[in-house]
């Protein structure tokens, strides 16, 4: 992923060098799911990037920063998107609703 304070790049790579099985030690896991831990911060990174950008097409008030029939929609979908990938919809959902407040707190300094 390639990202810099104009343009957002987001570059889909696996960032696994070994698949679960082929790891043959816990360093060998730890290592992967490091690599993994790294890639999600990233893309969190390229988020906010949009985070901040959404803020010029919002009312500019509080209500509208929080768009909550919009934050009831995330929540919903990523709770189905993690029951698809069969991990916890209610712990992803609560990592969400985390991040969303977080997001907000960002969006209404730039108002």
């Amino acid at each position: 992923m390639n990202l810099n304070k104009n343009k957002v790049k987001i570059v889909a790579h696996n960032v696994n060098e070994k698949l679960p099985q082929e790891c043959t030690n816990i360093a060998e896991v730890r290592h992967e799911i490091d690599n993994i831990d790294s890639e999600i911060i990233s893309l969190l990174a390229a988020r906010m990037e949009y985070v901040r950008e959404v803020v010029k097409y919002k009312d500019g008030t509080a209500k509208g920063i929080e768009a909550s029939e919009r934050r009831k929609a995330v929540i919903k979908t990523r709770g189905e998107w993690a029951e698809q990938k069969g991990i916890s919809a209610s712990v992803v959902e609560s990592v969400y609703n985390t991040l969303i407040d977080y997001y907000i707190e960002e969006e209404k300094k730039l108002i």
